[in-house]
């Protein structure tokens, strides 16, 4: 029988022959306490008075209640009191089955690490890998009475805190990515809960797109939207980049000094009798942009006749992008040939516009280009965190540009004239530009310029780190250091 001695003033446990200290709550499983005084606090649950003395019922003494006292003597005869290791038997209340409330405590050694958990917490979510009895049985161990999974040991506590916590799922700073999401596939999580974790740590999900009902157009959309899909469809992708391309070269060559020419040509009628100005269809850069308007129409006609879902189609901020770089060229064509004098309805106001908004058709690269992907979604991110900064920039602004101006205001030759007019040198000053166009000539006026200085340098250094972070977060899940399973 195993023995040990109960002592009475430290009111510990220790063996015999004295060594060290043996922690209560170990023998009793956390649940009884012994005293051998009766005015202490200490008390032996589930026994009697009789129990907690030498002396008292022998038969009393010997029920398996847990550790109980037993009565020796010393070599000088005194009597001493000995604590015997006996079962602990937990009391509880008639009817209750464990089995049937769950209660039931399981033991899941994770690489020699053991974790200890109740069986009504791995029920909680019955389609993972711990929550279904079958398929967590190939892992129990019947000698030790336990799961052992040969694992990733600091994973698991992820994983056993999205069973206790009913669904939230947050990784280990120390545990990479790449092995958590593993991790996470081993134990089948659930791949709507994978990817909502990857969405929110900033992973560059595909979407899921779906497919025509259509035999024939189910063969187009891929070929105009997945480069990826087959030789034709990146081949298809290919010309797409030198069309786009082509163009914007083609954009900002024409505006060159070298290449100035007249938009428009003189033609006659009735054999030189009656002459009009008609556009020049035989102008090179005219040609080049005819040529990639063409494509670019017939790339989204393809893409809109063959797409699953018209409507979403249409609300597509890219889709958007694609439309406004064709209608330039259509509504031009029409303009100048529509109106008498050709050269005049080139110079006008909206034409100009017209033009301009070609410039939209490199925001086309985007869907060929991973780092206009990344940059887009880096600002989509920190919308919240840009807003900001706009705001505290304008506010900053008129602050800035009010007291420059009443500073200036008793200066004979001030450049600021007015609150609105110093509103471009506030701009200006606090993002350190510094153009020096319009300057304060007084003394308090360079005083403001100084503070409007060091305003804009705080001002911008405010959103920067979390701009900075969450581009830091896409690139680096989308350089490879990141984890995107299949």
């Amino acid at each position: 029988m195993n023995t040990v001695v109960w002592n009475y003033r430290s009111k510990s446990v220790t063996s015999p022959d004295g060594s060290p200290l043996i922690p209560l709550s170990y023998l009793t499983n956390g649940r009884l306490s012994l005293s051998a005084s009766k005015h202490s606090k200490y008390e032996n649950v589930g026994s009697s008075s009789k129990d907690r003395s030498c002396g008292g019922d022998a038969e009393a003494a010997t029920r398996p209640r847990g550790p109980v006292l037993s009565c020796t003597t010393t070599a000088d005869g005194r009597p001493r009191e000995m604590l015997e290791l006996a079962p602990t038997i937990e009391v509880l209340d008639e009817g209750h089955d464990c089995g049937k409330s769950g209660c039931t405590r399981v033991i899941i050694n994770v690489s020699g690490q053991r974790y200890e958990t109740q069986l009504r917490t791995l029920n909680r979510f019955p389609e993972t890998l711990l929550g279904d009895p079958m398929k967590r049985k190939q892992f129990w161990d019947a000698r030790r009475n336990e799961f052992f999974i040969d694992r990733h040991r600091p994973s698991f506590q992820a994983v056993l805190y999205y069973y206790q916590s009913g669904g939230r799922l947050r990784r280990p700073i120390e545990v990479p990515e790449d092995i958590f999401l593993e991790e996470l596939e081993f134990y089948m999580i659930g791949d709507d809960i994978i990817r909502e974790y990857k969405e929110k740590e900033g992973f560059i999900m595909d979407e899921i797109k779906p497919l025509p009902s259509n035999d024939i157009l189910k063969r187009i959309w891929p070929l105009v939207e997945e480069p990826d899909s087959s030789r034709a469809a990146r081949a298809f992708a290919i010309t797409s980049v030198t069309a786009i391309t082509l163009s914007i070269v083609n954009f900002c060559l024409e505006t060159l000094p070298s290449f100035e020419r007249s938009h428009c040509i003189n033609t006659t009628y009735d054999g030189g009798k009656t002459w009009v100005q008609a556009p020049n269809y035989t102008d090179a850069f005219f040609v080049v942009e005819t040529i990639c308007v063409f494509w670019f129409t017939v790339e989204f006609l393809l893409r809109l006749l063959s797409c699953p879902n018209k409507v979403h189609f249409v609300r597509g901020i890219m889709n958007i992008f694609d439309l406004m770089a064709i209608l330039p060229y259509f509504i031009t064509l029409i303009t100048v040939s529509t109106l008498g004098n050709c050269e005049s309805a080139k110079k006008s106001g909206s034409f100009i516009f017209i033009r301009v908004l070609r410039v939209f058709r490199i925001f086309k690269l985007s869907k060929h280009s991973q780092g206009l992907r990344i940059l887009g979604l880096t600002i989509k991110t920190s919308l919240r965190e840009l807003g900001m900064f706009f705001f505290f920039l304008l506010v900053a602004m008129v602050i800035f540009s009010s007291a420059a101006y009443y500073a200036e205001a008793g200066e004979e030759h001030s450049q600021l004239k007015s609150i609105p007019g110093a509103f471009w040198w506030a701009i200006v000053t606090m993002t350190t530009v510094g153009y020096g166009d319009v300057t304060p000539v007084g003394v308090w006026g360079k005083l403001v310029g100084a503070l409007c200085v060091i305003a804009g340098v705080l001002t911008i250094a405010l959103p920067v780190p979390v701009v900075v972070a969450n581009f830091n977060n896409f690139y680096r899940h989308e350089s490879g250091r990141g984890y995107i399973s299949s």
